[in-house]
């Protein structure tokens, strides 16, 4: 009998699309089982000034996520820990990552925990993809935001498009045709990877296979990489057909 994982959700208010994208990805895991639990973290207009107030209930949501008894932990929202006045710069998100690991030790509860930020970094590193195409549905100062944190971390931005999407449910509906016509307009000479939406709101999994086939390049969501991570903390196998390549790493070959 597989084994059953409970996985908590921290998302802001406004968000649909991870909670309907991680249980989609997940369920197609042929060895272990899972629940989804959510706690919300009040935003609508991705804004500096909505991150931040965001970011501080997190311990708030954090202690209500605890009491689930989670397996596992996602801090799902990208920009969120890009943003000055709460981001201390390079590391951030494994400062998070560490914070919220932290606050549930105290309580005796020791959950994985991963945030969308540290999961898109995880999942190209440890599939080797250093220079990547971006399409972003934040407004252009949060967007070079993101640029200048993940070249930060050593990974190279080599084009990127910024939908410029300022209401977070709006975000939740942008259509996928736009997200493809933007990363059509992108220039991945050079790039070893697509990141076709850089952020767990923007809908982007029914159009992973095919984006693959058609810019020959791995291409991932900040939703597969937060599934990637997931499966890669919790000691499972990273195979999760019709998602793109990347996860598929350890798929058997004739499964």
């Amino acid at each position: 009998m597989n084994k059953h994982y409970r996985i908590g959700l921290v998302v802001p208010s406004s968000n649909v699309t991870v909670e309907t994208e991680m249980p989609a990805l997940l369920q197609r895991h042929r060895n272990a089982t899972f629940s989804f639990h959510t706690t919300r973290m009040r935003m609508h207009t991705v804004s500096p000034e909505e991150l931040r107030a965001m970011n501080g209930q997190r311990e708030r949501c954090v202690d209500e996520i605890g009491d689930a008894g989670v397996d596992a932990i996602l801090y799902a929202c990208l920009v969120a820990l890009m943003v000055p006045g709460h981001s201390d710069g390079v590391g951030e998100h494994e400062r998070t990552e560490e914070t919220v690991a932290a606050q549930l030790a105290d309580r005796g509860l020791a959950p994985h925990v991963s945030s969308s930020a540290g999961a898109l970094i995880h999942t190209l590193r440890a599939s080797g993809l250093t220079r990547v195409g971006l399409v972003m549905p934040y407004l252009r100062p949060l967007a070079e935001l993101v640029v200048a944190y993940l070249e930060a971390e050593g990974i190279v931005v080599t084009d990127w498009r910024a939908l410029e999407v300022a209401d977070n449910a709006e975000v939740g509906c942008i259509p996928g045709d736009r997200v493809l016509e933007a990363a059509r307009s992108l220039d991945l000479t050079g790039a070893d990877a697509l990141v076709l939406s850089a952020c767990v709101q923007m809908p982007s999994l029914p159009l992973i296979q095919a984006a693959e086939a058609e810019f020959a390049l791995p291409v991932l969501s900040a939703a597969t990489a937060g599934a990637f991570t997931l499966l890669d903390r919790l000691g499972l196998p990273v195979d999760l057909p019709g998602a793109g390549r990347l996860l598929t790493r350890d798929a058997k070959v004739g499964a």
